[in-house]
Formats: structure tokens, C-alpha cells, sequence
């Protein structure tokens, strides 16, 4: 009790100061404020309370419902653990025995064995089977742990590799065909087995020397999955569900008795089953115990009470509010006046019939520097008057006196009580009294002092405006979209076009403006409802422009804008560019030469492998001719003998045009033109002519082209140019290097694809096994005359880049890596189509080409 009596004494000390402080601020607040409070107070206090009580039952469900949350979040977290590890524990088994059948370890009995074993130890699973890869079933091992042999049959029905993977509905035979193609393990989606129950399938390819040899399939199922890897304790906390992808219920930690309602959850919580992400998805499910606030006795007890509270207080406040009312209208009226006078900016003066002041406003005291007991009562000359303008401030004095001031205002110059001077706006106009009578004059004086200056300076901004408009080398031109009239044109408009709006339409590719009618018409608005704001701010690409009268070519770039009056009008600007395009003409020319010359250099490159190719046909030729002179001379041949003889060298002798025509075809000087070519004939004839070189440098070449790729509106000779470029750098790259056979060979693909980027394009890539390229030498291979060769010139791959470059593509180069040693290098260039429609008319044969080049 000492020490409760000790503290009490203490709280008291603590709080006299504040309650004097309290006391002190009541006592010096106003009669009427103090009945404000004095009402207001319970009411708060009730509100506050009320707020209270709300926000504690509020507060406990909410926390109620928190720790619920979590812990159905925490249940539904570790059994989703839980069947992680056992599906990859299981899976690691499995992929330990598709090793060993893979490497011959174990046959199909000892298979038997080690699946009876695997199944017999883990109850979710209902079956393991080993497929072969054409389908055909080599070994069968259910949840019994019994072996038919009866069904390893083959069964080569199921599926059509040929056919794409949306054509095989089957989930197995979906998740068959993925492992395939992915040689990793592929969970199945869930289906129904033969007894109506729920299973996936996990299947693990089996990848030995040879490739792909077939599958080992173990079958889950999703009840005993539930059941055996969820925990009981979480079972028994919390619902544990699994749904398939239509939010339906597969399997369940609760089985609900015959005729039970099944309550609604209030929480759930999903994750979806890992590590198979097949679809389906653990849901813990959760129960609130608490009951709400509406059912709480308490709580509607506490509001009763609190509303009869309030009700009672907002009497007394209405009571006390209308008293309030006529005692602020009154203080809110002189406040007003007395609050207008002092915040007006601009300054008021009034004198009498005697030309005395009268009064004057705290702004007018303000701007002149003088208080208002030096200006009432004074008389002309007054002392804001500048001393050397008393003679004009006296006229415009008589003026105002006799009523003749200007209704647009006098602009006058007014003195500081400094001696400083500005300018000045005054407006007057007669003091009428409630009699009706005039008793004098009211004056308004605003300074525009700022205003001038800002009204000059933009005079001499618009003035070095127009200027810089005059001594631009564009022309520019503002017409009225309304009127059709020519509102601006500058010296270089002028010059070229006159005054003539004809050369605003002529820029802008459209007719004039409306005419303006001859006769009177009821005037119609035809731009009603144009978004003005929108056009106004909305630019326009620039396009080019050839004026033949001038023999020019102009860059006309325009955009809308309302004019200085707010009629709607179309500005032009429009730059000469007709020296560009000339020399654009000529660069194209040079281009298309320096085009021409690399083909020729291709050709003069291959001279040798191309004599050596021609070489063949022309020797058979001479040997069958030389064979049927000798034979005719000792007429010892038949004619069917002749025959044959002169068909094979006929056969001989075309395919030596052949190859002639082809080389003519490819540098052959022609005008480009790019038309609807097929990707496979270009890389038909590009691999025809390198064929020649490969060969001569025993490099072979293997080429896959898609199926059904969409045409190319390209030039097909300057896209094969590319490829024989590419061709010739990678066989020269693996001839310097002395390779052996198995690095002497290159691949050239064609596939479509898409990117965020490129969008839908086809790529081209040629890829070697080579000694690959330098960093320096990537980074500059695409300057011109840089090479790395003894007799290069350097613009090989710089004319492929502007070649593809020119049909939109992009080109790039990249080093091959095993490791950190470089195994070969990879050119690869696209060129854009619309890939979501091929071309019906592509090819329809194989789709990979395989060539082996012989010496």
C-alpha cells in the first residue's frame, strides 16, 4: 500500500500542470466556442467508444483468421514437400534403371525383378512397364508384382510419329512422344485408367549409343499418392485435396459419410504438385470457428446504447447550432467586406465632387507606398504625381471630372513615395449614392508594368521568330484546313512556290481547303466534332515528295495546329533533298556493281574446282567418242551398243551445261528484283555451285530445310551470293586448318522462327567444325577491306550484311564452345516473313538433304 500511495501522489504532481494548461486554454476561448465544445464532447467520447468496441471484435476475427491462414498455408506447404521427395526419389530409381537397361546391364527378367522390388516398396504405384521405342512393350510389372508375359507384344498402332504432338490426344502417348524428342523424364497429364481411378504416368527415356531405344514408364496413382505421402498429423489438422485442371476434386484427405453436407471452406490454399507441373494442384482447405459480429449479443447491446447516446447529444447540438448561426452570419459579413478590401491586387481610390480623396484600399496604399492618412484628403496635385508630368495628369484630371475618361482606360505613370516610377492602367467610373446621386468618382488603377514588358519582349520574340523562318533553306507553309488560305510562307516557300497555296496542296499530297461560297449560304460548320486537341498534338511521319514542275525532291514532314484566330491549320515543312537522292542513287548503283564484281570474284576463286568439275564430263565424253570410232572402224559394234554409247554422252554433255548454266545464271549482270522465291531452290543452287568447291577441298555438307516454310519476297541470286560466300569462307576455314575427316564437314539450316523482336522471320545458318574466329576478327569482320586472308579484299561479308540487311534481315557471328575451347563457328542471317501462313506450294519431299563431297 506504501508504494500504491506513492504513486498516486506522483500521477497527481504530474497532472496539475497539465490540467492548468487545459484550464487556461478553456477560459480564453469565446462563449459560443465554448458551447460548441462543451456539446460536441460526449458525442465524440461516444463515437470514440463505439469505434473501439467495433475495432477490437474486428481486430480478434482478423487475427483468428491470420493464424488460421497460416496454418492451413503451412500444412498444404509440407505436403507438398513431402510428395516432392517421393516423386523424385522415385524418379532418381527410375532413371538408375533406365541406365542399366539402356547399357545392357539387365535384361527383361532382371528387369522383372528390380520392378517388383521398386513397386512392392513404394504403394502409390500401380504399375512400371519398359516400351520400346517403336511402341512395343518388352516388360509388364503391376502393383501385384505379377509379370504377363502374354504382353509383351508389339504394338506399333498407337502412334504416328509423323504427325505433330496436337494430333496425339492420348496423355501417355503425349508424354511418350515428349521424352522422345526431350530425352529427359516427362510427367504424363492425369487421365482415367481402366477401373475409373485418376493416374499420371512419369516416363523416363531410355538414350543408348544408337539414340533413342524406348521408355520406362512407372504409373502413379493420385489417391495412394495422397494418402501414403501426406503426413497424418497433417491430415488430421487440415483437408489436404488434389484438383485436376477443371477445379475438380480428384482425390481427398476426407471422405465425407453418405448424406453429410459438405461444408463450404472458408480458406484454401493452392500449390501445384510438384515436380510433375501436369496440371494438377494441392488445395489445403480450412475452417473460421469464431462467429461474426453480427451474431455477438455484446457488441449490438453497445450500439443500441451508443445511438440512444447520440441521438439524445445531436438534439442539443441542432439547439446550439442555430444560436451559433445568427451570431457567425453576422461576423462572416463584416469579415467579408474587410477580407474583399484587403486582398483586392488592384487599387482603388475615390474622391468627391471637389476632386478630394476619400478613400483608398490597403492595395492602392501598397502600390504607391503612401498610407492612407497622406492620401485622404488631399487635393490635385496629388502626391503620387510624377513631378515632370503634373501638366498631363492635370488634363486627364479635367477629364475625369468632366466625365470624358476613355472606356478602355488611360494609361498613366505613377510615383512611389521612393521617388521610383511605373506604369499604370486606370479605369473611372461615377460614385453613385443609395439616393441615386453622384457624390463623386471611383477610380480602379492596375500596374502593367510586368505586362508591358512581357507584351515587348514577345514583340521581339515574334520578330527573331520570323526572322529565323525567313533564312531557313525548308520551305514552310501554314494553310487553313477551312478556307483553304495560305496563312505563312517563308522566303524559301515563296522562291520555289510564290504565293500560290497550290504548293501547300502539292507538298501535302491532298486538294486545297473548302472555297469560300460566292453566294450567301446558311453558314454550316463541317469540321463540327473534329478532335481539334487530338489532331493538334498528333504528329505525322515524313514522307518524300517529288514536285516535277521544279525537277525536286522534298522531305515534307506536317502536323495540325490551331492558329493564332483558333481556326484549325496544316503546317508544312518541307526540306530539299534532291542531292541526297542523287547520291542514294548513285551509292545503289555501286552497290549493285560491287554486287556483281563479288560473284565474279567467287567464280574467278573457284576457276580451278570449276575446270576440275567440267573436267569430268568432258573426259567421259572423249572416252565414249574415242570407244565408238575405234569399235565403228572395226565394225564390231551393234546398234543398240551405239545407242546406249551416244546416250551416255549426251548425258555427259548436258550435265557440262549444267553446270556452265548455273554459273552463267549466277553472275550474269541483271537489275535486282525481289520476287516470291521458294527458300529450298535458293539452297538448292547455292549448295549446286559450292558443291564444287567442297568438293575440291573434301569438305562435306549436310542441309535441312523445314517443311512447308512461306515464300520469300527476296532477290533469289543476291540471297544465294550470301550462302556461297558463307559456304566458301567455312570449307576454306576447314581446309587451312588441316583437319581431319571427322571435323570436315558443314551444316546449313533453314527454319522459321520468332522472336519479340524480329517477329516472324526464317533463319539461315551455316555452321562448321572449324579452328573459329578471333574476338578482334568478330568485332571488325564487317568493315570494308578487312581480311584475314594472304589475297582477301575485304568485302565478301560486308556486302552479305548489306545484303540481307537491305530485305530487312540481320546477320550476326558466333564461336562454337566445348568448354573453353572453341569447336567450330556458326554465321546464321534471317530474312522476315509472315510465318503464321506458309505456302501451301513448298516443297513436299524430304526435308533433310544430306551431301558427301569426295575428293
Amino acid at each position: 500500500m506504501p508504494f500504491s500511495s506513492d504513486f498516486g501522489g506522483a500521477a497527481r504532481r504530474k497532472l496539475i500542470p497539465l490540467q492548468r494548461v487545459v484550464t487556461g486554454w478553456w477560459r480564453r476561448q469565446s462563449p459560443a466556442r465554448q458551447d460548441r465544445f462543451a456539446t460536441l464532447g460526449p458525442l465524440i467520447s461516444v463515437l470514440l467508444f463505439l469505434a473501439a468496441i467495433i475495432s477490437a471484435f474486428w481486430y480478434l476475427r482478423n487475427e483468428e483468421i491470420e493464424r488460421e491462414t497460416e496454418a492451413v498455408k503451412r500444412d498444404t506447404e509440407i505436403a507438398q514437400q513431402q510428395i516432392r521427395l517421393r516423386l523424385i526419389e522415385n524418379q532418381e530409381q527410375l532413371v538408375r534403371i533406365a541406365r542399366e537397361i539402356a547399357t545392357r546391364t539387365v535384361d527383361a527378367h532382371d528387369f522383372g525383378a528390380q520392378a517388383r522390388a521398386f513397386v512392392r516398396e513404394r504403394p502409390e504405384l500401380t504399375e512400371v512397364d519398359w516400351i520400346g521405342s517403336h511402341r512395343d512393350r518388352r516388360a509388364h510389372i503391376n502393383s501385384s508384382g505379377y509379370q504377363d508375359d502374354s504382353l509383351v507384344v508389339t504394338d506399333n498402332t498407337g502412334i504416328d510419329p509423323s504427325l505433330p504432338l496436337a494430333n496425339q490426344s492420348s496423355p501417355p502417348e503425349l508424354a511418350f512422344l515428349a521424352a522422345r524428342e526431350r530425352r529427359q523424364p516427362v510427367y504424363s497429364l492425369p487421365f482415367a485408367d481402366s477401373n475409373g481411378a485418376t493416374v499420371f504416368q512419369i516416363q523416363v527415356p531410355l538414350v543408348d549409343r544408337t539414340g533413342f531405344s524406348g521408355v520406362l514408364i512407372a504409373e502413379y496413382s493420385v489417391e495412394a499418392l495422397l494418402r501414403h505421402a501426406v503426413p497424418p498429423e497433417v491430415a488430421t489438422r487440415h483437408a489436404i485435396l488434389v484438383l485436376d485442371g477443371r477445379e475438380q476434386v480428384v482425390s481427398s484427405t476426407v471422405t465425407p459419410m453418405p448424406g453429410q453436407r459438405i461444408q463450404r471452406a472458408s480458406i484454401i490454399h493452392d500449390v501445384p504438385m510438384a515436380p510433375a507441373l501436369n496440371g494438377l494442384v494441392l488445395r489445403g482447405q480450412g475452417y473460421r470457428t469464431s462467429i461474426g459480429l453480427i451474431s455477438n449479443t455484446l457488441f449490438w447491446m453497445v450500439v443500441a446504447l451508443s445511438v440512444l447516446t447520440v441521438w439524445m447529444l445531436l438534439g442539443t447540438w441542432r439547439h446550439m447550432r442555430r444560436r451559433l448561426q445568427i451570431q457567425t452570419a453576422l461576423a462572416s459579413e463584416t469579415n467579408f467586406r474587410r477580407a474583399m478590401e484587403n486582398s483586392m491586387l488592384t487599387g482603388m481610390r475615390a474622391m468627391d465632387m471637389e476632386s478630394r480623396i476619400s478613400y483608398v484600399n490597403p492595395a492602392f496604399c501598397a502600390m504607391t507606398g503612401f498610407s492612407e492618412a497622406e492620401l485622404i484628403g488631399r487635393k490635385p496635385p496629388f502626391p503620387y504625381w510624377p513631378t515632370d508630368r503634373y501638366e498631363e495628369n492635370a488634363r486627364l484630371q479635367q477629364q475625369e471630372v468632366q466625365g470624358r475618361s476613355p472606356a478602355g482606360g488611360a494609361e498613366v505613370r505613377v510615383m512611389r513615395k521612393d521617388g521610383t516610377i511605373f506604369d499604370a492602367r486606370m479605369y473611372v467610373s461615377p460614385l453613385i449614392d443609395s439616393k441615386g446621386k453622384q457624390s463623386g468618382w471611383m477610380a480602379s488603377i492596375t500596374n502593367i508594368t510586368e505586362a508591358k514588358r512581357v507584351r515587348d519582349q514577345l514583340s521581339a520574340s515574334h520578330e527573331r521568330f520570323t526572322t529565323v523562318l525567313e533564312g531557313l533553306d525548308a520551305a514552310v507553309s501554314v494553310l487553313s484546313v477551312q478556307q483553304g488560305e495560305l496563312l505563312f510562307a517563308n522566303r524559301s516557300y515563296r522562291l520555289w512556290f510564290g504565293a500560290d497555296p497550290a504548293g501547300h496542296a502539292l507538298l501535302a499530297g491532298g486538294p486545297l481547303g473548302r472555297a469560300l461560297p460566292t453566294e450567301p449560304v446558311d453558314e454550316i460548320d463541317d469540321y463540327t466534332g473534329l478532335p481539334a486537341q487530338a489532331l493538334t498534338e498528333a504528329g505525322s511521319d515524313p514522307r518524300e515528295v517529288y514536285v516535277e514542275s521544279l525537277e525536286m525532291w522534298f522531305d515534307v514532314r506536317s502536323r495540325y495546329l490551331q492558329w493564332t484566330d483558333g481556326r484549325l491549320a496544316q503546317m508544312l515543312i518541307a526540306t530539299d533533298i534532291t542531292v541526297r537522292r542523287r547520291a542514294e542513287a548513285l551509292a545503289a548503283q555501286q552497290a549493285e556493281k560491287a554486287q556483281v564484281t563479288s560473284r565474279l570474284m567467287t567464280m574467278g576463286e573457284m576457276a580451278s574446282s570449276v575446270a576440275h568439275e567440267l573436267n569430268q564430263p568432258l573426259t567421259a565424253i572423249t572416252n565414249y567418242c574415242n570407244g565408238m570410232v575405234s569399235r565403228v572402224r572395226g565394225d564390231n559394234i551393234a546398234k543398240e551398243d551405239l545407242l546406249t554409247a551416244l546416250e551416255k554422252t549426251a548425258k555427259q554433255a548436258q550435265r557440262a551445261g549444267q553446270i556452265i548454266h548455273r554459273i552463267r545464271n549466277f553472275v550474269k549482270r541483271s537489275e535486282p528484283q525481289r520476287q516470291a522465291s521458294q527458300a529450298a531452290d535458293i539452297v538448292e543452287d547455292a549448295v549446286e555451285l559450292a558443291g564444287i568447291e567442297l568438293r575440291r577441298r573434301n569438305v562435306a555438307i549436310h542441309t535441312y530445310v523445314a517443311q512447308r516454310l512461306p515464300s520469300l519476297m527476296v532477290d533469289p541470286i543476291l540471297i544465294e551470293q550470301v550462302l556461297m560466300n558463307l559456304l566458301k569462307n567455312a570449307a576454306e576455314a576447314i581446309d587451312n586448318a588441316s583437319l581431319p575427316a571427322s571435323r570436315r564437314h558443314i551444316e546449313l539450316r533453314v527454319v522459321p522462327k520468332h522472336t519479340p523482336e524480329l517477329g516472324g522471320h526464317i533463319e539461315f545458318s551455316v555452321t562448321d567444325m572449324g579452328p573459329g574466329l578471333p574476338e578482334e576478327v568478330i568485332s571488325r569482320m564487317y568493315e570494308a577491306f578487312f581480311s584475314t586472308k594472304a589475297d582477301g579484299m575485304g568485302i565478301g561479308l560486308g556486302l552479305c550484311r548489306s545484303i540481307v540487311e537491305s530485305h530487312q534481315g540481320r546477320i550476326r557471328a558466333e564461336n562454337l564452345y566445348n568448354a573453353s575451347a572453341i569447336v567450330g563457328c556458326r554465321f546464321a542471317f534471317t530474312i522476315p516473313v509472315d510465318i503464321s501462313r506458309p505456302d501451301t506450294s513448298g516443297t513436299s519431299g524430304p526435308s533433310a538433304v544430306n551431301l558427301q563431297a569426295t575428293p
